[in-house]
């Protein structure tokens, strides 16, 4: 029988109560078969061409996905250091302010302190300066007016008590008659005696009586003067401050 004549073999079960049983197989050719895959039990609903064992390997991204992975990274560390900048110039904004307001306050005691003693010192060089003025003036003035003394002695006449008696008025030699002229009335009402002194600078006088003495000389005067302004500046440039 030719081979062409021959009928095709067909996968026929074996007949019940065959011996063959579970052991009927059958050769198949590689011509018959199309797509195949060998069977594993875990590969029951997933790609047949994935061996067992295995996990499917993840694809490679894309260049587009590189780029996007990138900018997203960027974006998220200049987020954070942006954040981190940003709490850190609060915190130095925060330690400045503190340490300037404490300078500052420093600053301005320490200004307070020196402006109250310069404060002090021009209080004291324009008394001074006052002084020695007032000075200059009242000699000035005992030099153009030297009759001015007749008016200091009759004061100091009406300085004494009433009651006294014995008033002697001392003057310099050179002021007697100004003063015997310009307080003669002063004088004669109250039973003084004008005598001249040497020792008696121009200007001034000293009167004595029972019951006490008036020293009116310039120097006694101006001292008093000085003390209340402040400055004991001496009449006479020789003599100590």
């Amino acid at each position: 029988m030719s081979s062409s004549s021959r009928s095709p073999i067909r996968n026929v079960p074996p007949p019940p109560g065959s011996k063959a049983g579970n052991a009927y197989t059958r050769f198949i050719p590689r011509e018959e078969l199309q797509d195949f895959a060998a069977w594993a039990p875990d590969t029951f609903g997933g790609d047949g061409a994935t061996a067992p064992g295995r996990e499917p390997e993840p694809m490679a991204p894309t260049e587009a996905e590189w780029q996007a992975e990138i900018a997203a990274a960027r974006q998220a560390g200049y987020q954070d250091g942006y954040r981190d900048g940003m709490a850190a110039l609060e915190s130095f904004k925060q330690s400045f302010a503190s340490q300037a307001t404490s300078q500052v306050g420093r600053l301005v005691e320490s200004i307070d302190r020196e402006f109250l003693a310069l404060e002090g010192q021009m209080a004291v060089a324009v008394a001074a300066t006052a002084v020695r003025l007032a000075r200059q003036v009242l000699r000035s003035e005992l030099t153009l007016q030297p009759e001015l003394v007749a008016q200091v002695a009759a004061e100091a006449v009406n300085a004494v008590l009433l009651s006294a008696r014995q008033i002697i008025v001392q003057v310099n030699p050179q002021d007697l008659p100004m003063v015997a002229e310009g307080a003669a009335e002063v004088l004669a009402a109250r039973g003084a005696r004008l005598v001249a002194d040497a020792s008696i600078e121009r200007g001034g006088c000293r009167v004595e009586s029972d019951l006490g003495a008036v020293d009116a000389r310039i120097a006694s005067r101006w001292t008093q003067a000085a003390a209340a302004l402040g400055h004991p500046l001496p009449w006479t440039e020789g003599e100590t401050e």
